[in-house]
């Protein structure tokens, strides 16, 4: 057995979840698929090369047959057939409450984009999705008095692990890190999969930013794996995979038929989706997007993606889900909340009638909005059994780059989004209302990631000036001017904005791109020291 350590302190938190018996199971994990792992993020940096020097996606004619074929996925359990209404956040324990109270059908409990990494987060979160499977969680906010328990019919629980990019720092294997898509899906599974099942539902999970077929085949083997050793069903476990990379879009039926026997179907993630086509062609002036709040999902290569991944999925019998809306309920200004319902309506209503069988918010005040326009055009628990019609989606229109021009409005808009989401992340907070919209790091990958494409590619504001890194910066001191004024000096420097501002411009300077802004961000995080709690 490889040496094993927990670079944390032995407290009562580590004693409730992370026991000897679950920690035995995770090192397991790591030690069987640790490997395979890292060989799958090796096979990631060598197609980026190829990326790097024009190379371009294609559907895969080595798999063509499994493209070909008539198989669908293994029957889905019966709490997941309606599926309309999923409600997404972070494991904070009264917003775990409030989203499973919310009205919707699904939670989706968040450690990857919604939760910062410190290492009473992720205890603090296992042990709150531990006491909501037996229906004993409660938080009483000292500040207002107010008791928050589970009502009698609270939603299906999901839970995103972190991506397969992700380390978890705190537990060492022979002095290597461990996945953190390990630790959490294994912690979470075995303290919880079998008492789910009892209650009668199930192990759920969402998987994030898979980038092939083999990482799906990854997945399956640990899901195998992971149910012989706790003693359940083959078959127990069941997945939906987020389609959130450029790279996962050509390979749908293969990502389904890799966890036929797991699938719960797939999710237009759409967020990390614009970032990853603007990440993998980074070095291509042509990928060069206009402002982010033009590129929507109107937009062609998003309408193709969406649509190709209904028809992928209804075919092999299973849910295709809709994508994230981000807006929160503005309650200051009655015209432009109206505004913002007006659009998630839209949204949700292209969904339903493109073949979605269910659809995202981030926000409880837009479950209703949501559910309602599904009700309407899905009266049945889902329409899997909905052909999509005559639809042939190629290589160039999951390519086709929106049009648009790039403002100053829209620059100033990233570089405060960015810093915005930056320092809250630091704090130790993984999502944050910012102008209006939730963001967590799915959105704010897409602001950073266009400062760095614009610098780099020099574009051209609408009114002829070049983004250039002096703009940039002149525009981030500005940023941080507004922010002190806002907050006054006290609370100002009590926040993380200077060490969010060196880091954002330590994340757009270099003439390489930054894979990801949560690995850098971990080591600041690290180096701030982890003793800061928010969960």
């Amino acid at each position: 057995m490889p040496e094993v350590k927990v670079l944390a302190p032995d407290d009562n938190l580590s004693k409730e979840i992370l026991t000897r018996e679950a920690l035995g199971f995770i090192a397991d994990l790591e030690a069987r698929f640790g490997p395979r792992r890292h060989e799958l993020l090796a096979s990631r940096r060598k197609y980026q090369v190829a990326l790097d020097d024009g190379e371009r996606p294609d559907f895969l004619p080595e798999t063509a047959e499994i493209r070909n074929a008539n198989w669908t996925v293994a029957p889905l359990p019966p709490d997941l057939l309606d599926r309309r209404l999923e409600i997404t956040g972070p494991v904070e324990r009264k917003m775990v409450i409030n989203a499973l109270n919310s009205g919707a059908r699904v939670f989706m409990a968040d450690f990857e984009d919604a939760t910062t990494p410190l290492w009473t987060n992720l205890l603090k979160g296992q042990i709150n999705l531990k006491d909501a499977v037996r229906r004993t969680i409660s938080y009483s906010d000292k500040n207002t008095g107010k008791v928050y328990e589970l009502n009698k019919d609270p939603a299906v629980m999901m839970v995103r692990p972190r991506g397969w990019h992700l380390p978890e720092r705190h537990i060492v294997i022979d002095r290597q890190p461990i996945s953190g898509s390990l630790f959490d899906f294994g912690l979470f599974c075995w303290h919880n999969a079998k008492e789910q099942i009892a209650r009668g539902t199930g192990p759920y999970f969402y998987l994030p930013k898979l980038e092939s077929y083999l990482e799906a085949r990854l997945w399956n083997d640990i899901f195998v794996y992971a149910e012989n050793i706790i003693g359940v069903k083959q078959g127990t476990i069941k997945a939906t995979v987020l389609i959130e990379t450029i790279l996962a879009a050509f390979q749908m039926d293969e990502i389904l038929y890799e966890l036929r026997e797991h699938s719960a179907g797939l999710n237009c993630g759409r967020w990390d989706y614009i970032f990853s086509v603007i990440k993998k062609f980074a070095n291509d002036p042509a990928f060069v997007m206009p402002d982010r709040s033009r590129v929507t999902m109107t937009t062609h290569f998003m309408r193709s993606y969406s649509r190709l991944l209904a028809k992928t999925c209804h075919r092999r019998g299973v849910h295709a889900m809709g994508g994230m809306a981000a807006f929160i309920p503005i309650k200051n200004d009655t015209t432009a909340n109206e505004t913002a319902i007006c659009q998630v309506r839209q949204d949700k209503e292209r969904e339903a009638t493109d073949g979605h069988d269910g659809t995202w918010v981030a926000h409880p005040g837009l479950v209703a909005v949501a559910k309602e326009v599904f009700d309407v055009h899905m009266p049945e628990p889902n329409q899997i059994k909905r052909e999509i019609g005559d639809l042939n989606v190629t290589a160039l229109d999951l390519l086709a780059v929106p049009q648009g021009e790039v403002t100053e409005a829209g620059l100033r808009q990233n570089v405060a989004v960015s810093l915005g989401y930056l320092e809250s992340w630091l704090r130790g907070i993984g999502c944050v209302p910012l102008f209006n919209l939730m963001e967590d790091a799915a959105t704010a990958e897409i602001s950073r990631s266009q400062l760095w494409q614009w610098l780099h590619h020099q574009a051209h504001l609408d009114d002829g000036r070049i983004i250039n890194f002096d703009l940039c910066c002149n525009l981030l001191k500005e940023e941080l001017g507004r922010l002190r004024t806002l907050l006054g000096d006290s609370l100002f420097e009590s926040r993380e904005y200077e060490n969010s501002g060196k880091l954002l411009l330590n994340l757009i300077a270099p003439s390489k791109f930054v894979e990801f802004l949560t690995i850098p961000a971990y080591d600041e995080l690290e180096s701030l020291g982890t003793a800061k709690e928010a969960v």
